[in-house]
């Protein structure tokens, strides 16, 4: 189980280390719990100083979580204490890279962040808990400031359930100790709740329905090409007639016939099955390109022995479903009137399951024709968005310091500030400064305010704010624009008065009809500070969040935050630079601008702009192209369909058009007439097509989930998407026509 906290409108969040403390002393629902939080290191030995992902864990969180590794053991409990020695477990790939498998890898040392500490334990391969983490350490030997305030809520729990308990259960008993814990710390647990859920559902998030949505998108190309294939055996079933008259007349059973018709649509389904099989590997690879990394699991994503049985069970399922009622109207034939010269059925009974299915293929096309054209005109409405900065030309990245330069807060401040005067001087560059949390990256730095200097009485009913630490020039650097007063100089240091700038949406809200430049703004874990300017508000949370979280915004100076602060926020620090030219021809000329302040320093997590703005779009683009993708190939199958239809009609009607074109039927009037009986087809699985392209979003919770300043009905895409599938139908109607008219009436009748 996942253990978290809640506040009023929030309903995951993060928990103190207290409080879990509380919970785990005080609960007796689990049989194991542990506690996480997120934590990246330099690794500066053995080899090259790289950057690492890591977490700091307490003790038993990997047999809370049922994982044995592969070599070693876990923390342990007299490890994880402020006083415990420094330990760390390694994942299979950095064991692998780093120490080239050695089996000795346990007890050997390395070196993060300039502190040394001890491998204990390798984890089994594939082993991820919502990030590629490589290290995992203590969490007890974390950060104090972060792990001792009940007020911070900087962790997440696990939990493993006792036998016989259920969720509920676990539930009801945890509401009960927090309820208890508000009592007993008012200001920092006040109307604060929980939140159990399975941690499987933690870790996959909302992309299940995501999923299913592409699945039945899969189903539904699935049906257009069984419909063709079943179009394509009624029709040689209707060709076959006499064959199977004659078979009859042999002595031959319904049931055999039946039977041989049912072998054949099974191979044929097996064969194709098999085809996919081949192309699935070259079609993942380019698919799993375009995945974006929010996506869980997507390591575990391939053609395994599950995708082979579910492959080899659909190929059958539908060969024999769509084989079926071709197989039993093939075997129903009067042996007599079929083997009679001249003997003809009616064309209009021949064709009528055919015309069925082809507006059956219409309608579905057209469904998946919309659903792709509603999330393109989201993604344009979201590049059309203005995120509250300038875009262009810029670049964030990371800087590990060397551990030598961020002994004190005194030296980590003046080794960022050595770093952004140097970082100018490069050709191109045009501004430069740090952030804690870079705008569109969806990391939190959430915490209460209050305006004036009067503390809430409790916490969680103060209003919220995201912080943002930086340097001077930061606001300058992005492009945020300044809409009254002025923004940071250098003069704002710890020794100056402290200030801070705000964005436009916490003014408007908290301070209405009135300047609020010179007015106070107390900020939870560090002190009151005077307003000094407004600035824009930037769209954080994405480019279509609506600002339902936390969405008021405070700029904070780094260089004034208080010295205990300093080392928590210098890890997480962003460079961000505004370049003239692109950002790859420059990049070279800053790493060595790092490199030169000591070799044991690393630059990780390059990105520009446009990157970060493209993955906050990941989740609405990989729809997008999947499902435009699935479209695209629908409307190929139903161009295909319609056209064996109608070519089909016009070679039974061959006699019909001979007569007609005898008696004075202009040649044009035949063309009409089939391309006429196409669109009439294309007509109706338009209808057809619009009435379930309206009602199916509006069950697909999901689907609306992902649309951004579009209605699920909007009649643009409505039109174009009908107009896409007329003309298709059209240009898949004109080679039979065009056959149509070629028809010589001596010819027709002669043959006939």
């Amino acid at each position: 189980m996942m253990l978290l906290e809640s506040r009023p409108n929030v309903q995951q969040l993060g928990i103190s280390y207290p409080d879990y403390q509380d919970w785990k002393r005080n609960t007796h629902s689990f049989e194991n719990a542990a506690a996480v939080a997120w934590r990246d290191y330099v690794l500066n030995e053995p080899g090259t100083p790289e950057h690492v992902h890591g977490m700091e864990v307490s003790s038993g969180l990997f047999s809370t979580l049922g994982v044995k590794l592969m070599q070693g053991r876990e923390i342990s409990s007299s490890e994880d204490k402020r006083d415990g020695a420094p330990v760390a477990i390694i994942s299979d790939l950095l064991w692998r890279e780093r120490f080239l498998s050695s089996p000795q890898a346990v007890g050997r040392a390395v070196t993060m962040d300039g502190e040394q500490f001890t491998i204990v334990g390798v984890l089994p391969p594939g082993f991820r808990l919502w990030s590629d983490a490589e290290v995992y350490t203590s969490l007890e030997r974390g950060e104090p400031l972060l792990y001792s305030d009940r007020t911070i809520h900087a962790l997440a729990a696990i939990g493993r359930l006792r036998p016989g308990v259920s969720m509920g259960q676990a539930d009801a008993e945890l509401s009960s100790v927090q309820q208890n814990l508000d009592r007993l710390y008012p200001r920092a647990d006040r109307n604060l709740g929980i939140n159990v859920m399975p941690l499987k559902q933690s870790i996959v998030g909302d992309t299940g329905g995501t999923l299913l949505m592409l699945l039945g998108a899969v189903g539904i190309v699935l049906l257009i090409a069984c419909t063709n294939v079943a179009n394509l055996l009624l029709a040689h079933a209707a060709a076959r007639t006499r064959e199977f008259a004659i078979r009859s007349a042999m002595g031959a059973s319904r049931v055999r016939v039946v039977r041989q018709l049912l072998t054949e649509s099974v191979l044929l389904a097996l064969t194709g099955g098999v085809l996919a099989l081949v192309l699935a590997p070259a079609a993942m690879k380019l698919m799993l390109a375009y995945i974006p990394r929010s996506v869980p699991r997507t390591a575990n994503i391939g053609v395994n022995l599950p995708v082979l049985l579910f492959a080899l069970g659909i190929s059958l399922v539908v060969g024999v479903a769509f084989g079926l009622a071709p197989a039993l109207r093939g075997s129903r034939v009067d042996a007599q009137s079929s083997l009679k010269a001249g003997e003809r059925g009616s064309t209009q009974i021949r064709t009528r399951s055919q015309n069925a299915l082809v507006i059956v293929q219409m309608a579905l096309t057209l469904m998946l024709l919309v659903g792709s054209g509603l999330l393109l005109r989201t993604i344009h409405d979201l590049r059309k968005v203005n995120p509250g900065f300038n875009t262009s030309h810029l670049t964030t990245f990371q800087v590990g310091l060397s551990p030598s330069l961020t002994r004190t807060a005194s030296s980590t401040r003046t080794a960022y500030q050595q770093l952004l005067e140097r970082i100018p001087r490069v050709p191109g560059v045009q501004a430069a400064d740090f952030t804690n949390i870079v705008p569109l990256s969806e990391h939190d730095n959430g915490g209460p305010f209050w305006i004036g200097a009067q503390q809430s009485t409790s916490m969680q009913d103060a209003p919220h704010a995201l912080y943002f630490e930086t340097g001077p020039d930061y606001l300058q650097t992005m492009g945020i624009p300044l809409l009254r007063g002025r923004y940071f100089t250098a003069d704002d240091t710890s020794s100056s008065a402290p200030v801070v700038v705000i964005d436009s949406v916490l003014a408007q809200t908290y301070f209405p009809g009135r300047d609020p430049i010179g007015e106070n703004i107390t900020v939870a874990h560090w002190r009151t500070a005077r307003v000094i300017g407004v600035v824009g508000h930037v769209r954080h949370w994405g480019l279509g969040d609506p600002g339902t979280y936390n969405p008021s915004q405070i700029y904070i100076s780094f260089y004034q935050i208080s010295d205990e602060w300093v080392p928590a926020f210098a890890r997480d620090l962003s460079v961000a630079v505004r370049t003239s030219p692109d950002a790859e021809s420059i990049m070279p000329a800053l790493r060595n601008v790092v490199y030169s302040a000591g070799n044991d320093q690393a630059v990780f997590n390059v990105q520009t702009m446009q990157q970060i703005i493209s993955d906050s779009m990941a989740s609405e683009r990989l729809p997008m192209i999947l499902l435009a993708a699935f479209a695209v190939l629908a409307l190929v199958l139903a161009s295909v369909g319609i056209y064996g239809v109608i070519f089909y009609s016009v070679t039974l009607r061959v006699r019909e058009i001979g007569i007609r074109v005898a008696l004075g039927a202009n040649r044009r009037d035949v063309f009409r007439m089939v391309i006429g009986n196409g669109l009439s087809l294309a007509f109706a699985g338009l209808l057809i097509g619009a009435g379930g392209s309206l009602v199916l979003p509006r069950l697909l919770s999901s689907f609306g989930k992902l649309l951004y300043g579009v209605r699920t009905s909007d009649p643009l895409t409505f039109i174009a998407a009908s107009l896409v599938l007329l003309s298709a139908a059209l240009v898949a109607c004109y080679l039979p026509a065009r056959r149509a008219m070629r028809i010589d009436p001596m010819r027709a009748l002669r043959t006939e």
